[in-house]
C-alpha cells in the first residue's frame, strides 16, 4: 500500500471532520455564544475527552499498536484474534469502573478541574450536570479507538478515520432541532456528546468483521500480551497524563479569569485542529503501525527513512499552515464565529489566542511524527521524562504570562505553543542521539526551496487581505466566499511555486509494510 495514498485518504476524511466541526461550532457559537452555558459545556467536553485522549488514543494505542503489529507480523491471525479478545475485555472493564467513578463524583470533578466555577452556583451546577451526561463517551471511544488502532493496523485507514463526522453531525442535529426541548438547551449537547460516541463505535464493527478480527471480549489476566500492553500503559498513561494535566492546569488558570475565556481558547484550539489533525494526527496514524511493522521485521535503515519521510512532509505541509494560520486570524475568526451571541469583542479576544497557539502548530505536528519513532520500538520512558520537562515549562510560563506580563488567555495558548517546540526539540535530539533516525541527505536544499515558496505565499496572503473590505461586513455566506478566495489564492501561490522549484507528489511516495 503506497503511505503517501493512505496519508491523502485519511487527510481528506479528516478534512471533512474538522469542517463539519467548524459547521458544529459556528451553530455553538451563534446559539449559545462564549458565556455561562458554553463555558459549562467546554468544561465538561473536554473532561471525559481528557481521559479518552488518556486511556485510548494516547497510552492505549502506544502500547498496544507496535504488540498487535508484532502478533500479526509473527504469530499469526489465532493468536492475534485472542490477544485482540482478551484486551478488550480488560480495556471495557477498566472503562466501564472509570465512567461509574466519574458519574458518582462529577460535582468534586467540577471542583477540582475549574474551582473558579464554585463562585457561581448555577455554572458550577450545569457543568456538573454536563459532566455526568458525558461521562459515558469515554467508554464508547475508548473502545471505538480499539476498533479504530486494529483496522490501521490492517492498513484499513478509511473507515477509522471517517468516524469523527458523526460526533459532528450529532452535534449539529442536537443543537439546531432539539435543543429546544431541553432545559436549559445546552443540554442538549451533552446527549449529542453520547449519541455520537455510540454512532462512531458501531460504524466500524462491519469493518473489523471483514479482517476477520471481530471477537467478543474475553477477560484473562495470564495471558502474556496482555501483561505486556499493561506493563507499556503504565509508563505511556503517566507520559500522556502529563500533556494532558497542562490542559487541566490551563483550563484552571482560565476560569479565574473573565468569563468566556475558556470559550475563547476553546475556539481557538478549534482552528488550530483543523491544521493539526489534517496533518498530524493524519501522519502519526499512518506512520506509527508503519514504524510498528518495520521494527518486528528488523529493518532498521528503512525505520529511519520511514521517519525521515514523516518529517520532510510535515515541513512540506504544516510550515505554510504554521504562518497562515496567524497571518488570517482575524478573518478565520470573523467569518467562521462571529455571529448572534459571539460579539466583536469575543472575536478579537478568540483572535489574539489562536496567533498565539499557531506559534506552537508546526512542533505540535513534528511531535505526533517524532514521538511514534520511540512507540513503535516499545520504548514509552523516553517520550515520557520529555513530557514531564514540557509540563514544568508550560506551567512556569503560565505564571509568567498571566501574572507578570498579563496576558490573560493569550498567555496561557502561547504557553502551550513554546512548550511544544521545546518537547519537539528534546524528542528530535534525542532521535538522531539514539541513531534511530538519520536524516537523510539533501535537507538544507530541501528547506531553502521550501522557504521561498512559504514566502510568495506570505505576499500573497498579505496582498489580497489589503484589497478585502472589513471582515465583519456581510452575512456569513459573503464573508465565507472572501475567506474561500484569500485560503485558495495563498495556497494556489504556495503549490504553484513549489511545483516551479521541482517539487513532485511522486518524490513523496512510499510502500507500507503489510
Amino acid at each position: 500500500m503506497n503511505l503517501l495514498k493512505s496519508l491523502a485518504a485519511v487527510s481528506s476524511l479528516t478534512m471533512l471532520s474538522r469542517v463539519l466541526g467548524f459547521v458544529r461550532d459556528t451553530i455553538i457559537a451563534r446559539t449559545f455564544g462564549a458565556g455561562v452555558a458554553s463555558d459549562a459545556f467546554v468544561v465538561a467536553f473536554k473532561l471525559p475527552n481528557l481521559l479518552r485522549r488518556i486511556f485510548a488514543e494516547g497510552a492505549f494505542s502506544q502500547a498496544f499498536v507496535p504488540i498487535l503489529a508484532e502478533y500479526k507480523t509473527q504469530q499469526g491471525e489465532e493468536a492475534t484474534r485472542t490477544f485482540l479478545a482478551y484486551v478488550a475485555g480488560l480495556l471495557s472493564l477498566v472503562l466501564a469502573l472509570v465512567t461509574l467513578l466519574g458519574i458518582l463524583a462529577a460535582p468534586w470533578i467540577v471542583w477540582i478541574s475549574a474551582p473558579g466555577f464554585a463562585d457561581d452556583a448555577e455554572r458550577f451546577d450545569l457543568t456538573t450536570d454536563l459532566l455526568r451526561v458525558t461521562f459515558p463517551y469515554i467508554l464508547l471511544i475508548s473502545l471505538s479507538s480499539l476498533v479504530g488502532a486494529v483496522l490501521n493496523t490492517w492498513n484499513r485507514f478509511s473507515v477509522p478515520a471517517f468516524v469523527p463526522t458523526l460526533l459532528n453531525v450529532s452535534m449539529i442535529v442536537f443543537a439546531v432541532w432539539l435543543a429546544p426541548f431541553f432545559d436549559p438547551p445546552i443540554m442538549a449537547l451533552g446527549w449529542a456528546v453520547l449519541v455520537g460516541g455510540l454512532a462512531q463505535l458501531l460504524w466500524q464493527l462491519p469493518a473489523l468483521k471483514r479482517v476477520g478480527m471481530l471477537v467478543l471480549p474475553r477477560l484473562s489476566l495470564r495471558d502474556t500480551g496482555v501483561w505486556r500492553v499493561l506493563k507499556q500503559m503504565g509508563p505511556a498513561i503517566f507520559g500522556v497524563s502529563v500533556s494532558q494535566i497542562s490542559l487541566i492546569i490551563n483550563t484552571i488558570f482560565a476560569s479565574f479569569l473573565v468569563a468566556g475565556s475558556v470559550s475563547w481558547m476553546y475556539y481557538a484550539d478549534r482552528l488550530m485542529e483543523l491544521p493539526s489533525g489534517v496533518l498530524g494526527v493524519a501522519l502519526g496514524t499512518i506512520l506509527l503501525p508503519a514504524l510498528a511493522k518495520t521494527y518486528a521485521s528488523a529493518d532498521r535503515d528503512e525505520y529511519s527513512k520511514l521517519l525521515d519521510w514523516g518529517l520532510r512532509l510535515c515541513f512540506l505541509l504544516a510550515l505554510p499552515c504554521t504562518l497562515a494560520l496567524a497571518i488570517i486570524a482575524e478573518p478565520l475568526v470573523v467569518s467562521l464565529f462571529q455571529y448572534g451571541k459571539f460579539t466583536a469583542f469575543d472575536a478579537l479576544m478568540a483572535e489574539r489566542a489562536l496567533i498565539a497557539y499557531s506559534v506552537g502548530l508546526l512542533p505540535l505536528i513534528l511531535v505526533k511524527i517524532l514521538a511514534p519513532g520511540f512507540y513503535a520500538q516499545q520504548n514509552i520512558k523516553t517520550p515520557v521524562r520529555i513530557a514531564i520537562v514540557s509540563l514544568l515549562a508550560t506551567q512556569a510560563m503560565n505564571a509568567l504570562f498571566v501574572f507578570v506580563f498579563e496576558l490573560q488567555h493569550a498567555g496561557l495558548a502561547l504557553s502551550i505553543s513554546l512548550a511544544g517546540c521545546l518537547n519537539a526539540g528534546l524528542l528530535y535530539w534525542q532521535l538522531c542521539r539514539k541513531r534511530i533516525y538519520m536524516p537523510q541527505l539533501g535537507w538544507l536544499k530541501f528547506l531553502g526551496k521550501l522557504l521561498l515558496a512559504v514566502a510568495v505565499m506570505v505576499g500573497v496572503l498579505l496582498l489580497v487581505m489589503e484589497q478585502m473590505p472589513a471582515w465583519a461586513e456581510g452575512d456569513m455566506f459573503w464573508r465565507l466566499l472572501r475567506l474561500g478566495v484569500l485560503v485558495a489564492s495563498g495556497a494556489l501561490a504556495y503549490f504553484a511555486m513549489l511545483a516551479l522549484l521541482g517539487f513532485r507528489p511522486r518524490d513523496f511516495a512510499r510502500r507500507a509494510v503489510r
